[in-house]
């Protein structure tokens, strides 16, 4: 499990590393969009991925409540109570602290969390905003809620992951129930949510042009990484169930000239099943905005992912990063890799040890390849999470314009008893 917000995280966010470009406001209608209020999974200060990209944007045009999963404590001295955590870039991180007794009493925690965040909705006046959720798992804590807009953002098949809520699928149904839009993380992921919402859109995986491009100017070798011998095969990314152990110990074994540069914390499974052959170097978490010099000193990229249930929906983030950052990259045949960077020649994809090390080989030459090079520009030249973002604010504006003044509340509408009308009020909660 990804560590508690409270704790500190490797392969952390970096607050600065990823401010939005001045592209994002060029040529588009004007923001109106009220705040936004997350309800994430994703601990904000753990790695740096889509919802950071996005929020932080959103970020600069309004308000945003990024609510963490609750902080269990380990005694039950703490009483109910909430930590806001100001970001750099403009983001709240809210989250609910509870006492070790509730942490198996799931109603009970949901029920304090919801009184806990009705009551700071009411202190910061948040009336009238947008509901958007990464995980179903909070509709437990927010059902009461009345946003004018909610938004489901579902950029991982959840459900399939390791150690999985057991109701995931059945809130992920009272989830759709409630959206008004959903938006994906990937196109695989697409094909299977449109079949279950009327509104739902594809916004695969974005890149950071100018961050990861760095890489491709001079920087500094990072000190930890500057001993390791060349040709270098880099991976960076949680490591989890999602990464092929198997595959990568076979690698190491079969080419012991090469070495391999695994970065990125290690969650929800053993680090002693990892391969530990000597040309395997395991860097631990880096922050979002080293990853570039990182890249900078790999001679091939890699998606070591498996093939199971967790990664068939994926649409990893990486796959535009390598490239951006000029390294060429093979791939395990992730569906959201092969449709569009394998079909295009720019990635190359093979299914089993001895295909993946030969194209490591064709890869290690790449380079030199300027066809390769400007196909690949012309590409990422395409997308950005700029546009991803613009795109998103577009649809959630067109909806918000086609709802009638009475489904969405004034801010300034507040109920007799002195609760806000976008928070429940405690008699609400309780029944």
């Amino acid at each position: 499990m990804p560590p508690s917000s409270t704790a500190e995280a490797p392969l952390r966010a970096s607050s600065t590393a990823a401010r939005p470009s001045a592209s994002a406001a060029e040529n588009t209608t004007a923001y109106t969009l009220p705040d936004l209020v997350c309800f994430a999974h994703l601990h904000w200060d753990f790695v740096w991925q889509r919802p950071q990209h996005l929020f932080s944007r959103f970020a600069q045009h309004g308000r945003v409540f990024y609510i963490e999963d609750a902080f269990y404590h380990s005694d039950n001295l703490v009483e109910p109570h909430i930590e806001i955590k100001e970001r750099d870039n403009n983001v709240k991180v809210v989250v609910v602290h509870l006492p070790q007794r509730l942490r198996d009493d799931e109603t009970a925690s949901e029920q304090a969390q919801a009184e806990i965040l009705s009551q700071y909705f009411t202190e910061q006046q948040i009336t009238k905003y947008v509901s958007w959720y990464y995980t179903p798992m909070a509709i437990g804590k927010s059902r009461h809620f009345t946003p004018v807009l909610t938004v489901y953002d579902c950029m991982d098949e959840l459900a399939n992951f390791k150690f999985a809520h057991p109701e995931l699928k059945k809130r992920e149904q009272e989830l759709f129930q409630k959206a008004d839009l959903v938006f994906t993380g990937g196109q695989t992921l697409y094909e299977a949510k449109r079949e279950q919402h009327a509104d739902a859109h594809a916004f695969p995986s974005s890149i950071d042009k100018d961050h990861f491009g760095q890489a491709r100017g001079p920087l500094a070798e990072p000190a930890d990484q500057a001993s390791i011998a060349h040709p270098r095969v880099g991976f960076f990314g949680v490591v989890d169930e999602r990464l092929d152990i198997e595959l990568l110990r076979e690698l190491s074994q079969n080419h012991p000239e090469w070495q391999f540069v695994i970065i990125g914390p290690v969650v929800k499974i053993d680090p002693a099943i990892l391969p530990r052959t000597a040309n395997v170097h395991y860097l631990g978490g880096k922050d979002y905005k080293e990853l570039p010099a990182y890249l900078k000193g790999w001679d091939v990229a890699t998606l070591l992912f498996a093939d199971n249930e967790s990664t068939k929906f994926i649409s990893p983030t990486k796959t535009p990063e390598y490239l951006s950052a000029g390294n060429p990259v093979v791939s395990t045949p992730i569906r959201d890799v092969v449709r569009p960077y394998g079909d295009l020649n720019l990635v190359q994809i093979a299914d089993n040890a001895n295909d993946f090390g030969a194209a490591i080989e064709k890869a290690l030459t790449q380079r030199d390849d300027a066809d390769w090079r400007q196909r690949t520009d012309d590409y990422l030249a395409t997308i950005s999470w700029d546009q991803t973002w613009q795109g998103m604010v577009d649809l959630m504006q067109q909806r918000l314009a086609a709802k009638t003044p009475d489904a969405a509340p004034a801010a300034s509408n507040q109920p007799a008893d002195g609760t806000s009308e976008g928070s429940p009020s405690a008699s609400a909660l309780r029944n």
